[in-house]
């Protein structure tokens, strides 16, 4: 089973979301060469978002490094990453079960209308295997593990359901939905958030997102020019010279370019399988609505998450820094931000001023549970065979700071009671959430959608 499973993973987005889309569009009577096409050009897309990510790593994480050296950040959990979590969380027992049970699950409650969302993004499956190896180390129980990870597939694909319509609005993709399991475990509090800055006479008076920010200072506004002041800002933070500066510069003003334009090619290939299962359930289901789960890097071509994203990197050190009780070195995620806070943009409307301040307090969640999961994470690391990476000290992730993990696992700590409890409060959020979205339409269209 872990064989098939590093197997499918070696494959990567570009190939295997276009696999499944290839599926997907003939399911849905596209034809053969129209589906091929688009999921072809989605796999391109998937290609070029690739690089641009690669951008982040290449160019922002040295200055992140530095950034840390300079200041002399001493904290004693280093943050292994993203990637080495999920390797970490797929060589558990509830990690090789995880794609099957998932994946089977998903279409069971698509069957039984009980979800409109079919979550293809088989890589972020890393993080219910996570919650679920959490659980399962905790509580010496694989079965218990495996409904850990379930509770969290279920909460995501919740939170997708709702959140589709807008997702779609604000990032300008019909037919989709975000069902990544840390973007989705950010939504509840950016949307309490959002009922708070209503709230506040400073913030509920004009939507201050970047077309604003343009309008009333010019080109100081423009996407290009924001990518600059936050290249220098980053760059004197780091101590770089004027070399490694500037390219330090160009590569974050390329990140503002090129990732709207790279979500425009994903757009492309995704409208065709949208179109195709629009008409098929108006055919057959009465116009039941069908959303296509993806990862929450479609989210990163909007200018106000990549703003705040970089933004955040230093505001996240200084509050490593300060926070008491902190223990969690930021490094190896640290750069990535822009995926820990891309939920916040769609739930304030692409608000900038929101989105950093909800950005900064969710930060300071993903510091404290990523702290208190460090010796969970620090002993499945040494189990998996990863303790070479942290060099014999304890070790977390920003990617484990997940209030979807922390609340599941909490629940599990109670055994039979703790699994009764989360039974009952999602059969709670089911009915809550359903009546919810059938008792109106998303009326919201103050939106603006990414290809504005």
């Amino acid at each position: 089973m872990q064989g098939v499973i590093d197997y499918i993973l070696s494959l990567g987005a570009t190939i295997f979301v276009p696999i499944v889309l290839l599926i997907v569009g003939l399911s849905f009577r596209l034809g053969f060469l129209k589906s091929l096409k688009a999921a072809i050009t989605v796999g391109v897309g998937f290609l070029g978002l690739n690089l641009v990510v690669s951008l982040i790593g290449e160019y922002l994480s040295p200055s992140v490094q530095a950034m840390v050296d300079r200041f002399g950040l001493s904290l004693s959990v280093i943050d292994l990453g993203s990637g080495t979590s999920a390797g970490i969380a797929f060589s558990t027992a509830v990690g090789a079960l995880i794609i099957p049970v998932i994946f089977g699950l998903n279409l069971l409650l698509l069957l039984l209308k009980l979800t409109k969302t079919m979550n293809i993004d088989i890589f972020n499956y890393s993080h219910f295997a996570l919650t679920g190896s959490i659980v399962a180390l905790f509580s010496g129980n694989v079965f218990y593990g495996l409904m850990a990870a379930i509770f969290h597939a279920v909460f995501s694909l919740m939170i997708a359901d709702v959140t589709a319509k807008r997702v779609q609005k604000i990032i300008g993709i019909e037919g989709i939905s975000i069902s990544q399991g840390f973007a989705t475990s950010t939504v509840p509090f950016y949307a309490l958030m959002d009922k708070i800055f209503d709230q506040v006479p400073a913030l509920n008076n004009k939507k201050m997102d970047t077309q604003f920010i343009q309008k009333k200072f010019g080109m100081f506004g423009d996407p290009v020019i924001i990518g600059v002041i936050l290249g220098i800002i980053i760059a004197l933070l780091a101590g770089n010279g004027f070399a490694e500066g500037g390219q330090l510069v160009i590569a974050v003003a390329g990140i503002m370019i090129l990732f709207p334009r790279v979500i425009r090619i994903i757009v492309e290939g995704l409208l065709p399988i949208s179109d195709a299962a629009k008409a098929y359930f108006q055919k057959r289901f009465q116009g039941k609505e069908f959303f296509i789960g993806l990862d929450s890097a479609v989210t990163l071509g909007h200018p106000t998450t990549i703003t705040v994203g970089i933004l955040i990197i230093p505001i996240t050190l200084v509050l490593a820094a300060i926070l008491p009780g902190n223990n969690v070195l930021p490094l190896a995620d640290l750069a990535f931000a822009p995926f820990f806070i891309c939920m916040a943009t769609i739930m304030h409307k692409g608000d900038v001023i929101r989105t950093l301040i909800s950005s900064t307090l969710n930060m300071v969640i993903v510091l404290y549970i990523a702290t208190y999961f460090s010796t969970y994470y620090t002993n499945l690391a040494n189990d998996g065979g990863f303790a070479e990476a942290s060099g014999g000290s304890e070790v977390s992730a920003l990617y484990v700071g997940n209030v979807f993990d922390f609340f599941i696992a909490m629940f599990m700590k109670l055994g039979v009671l703790g699994l009764v409890g989360l039974l009952l409060v999602t059969a709670v959020l089911y009915v809550f959430l359903f009546k919810k979205m059938n008792a109106k339409e998303d009326t919201e269209d103050n939106e603006t959608p990414l290809s504005s």
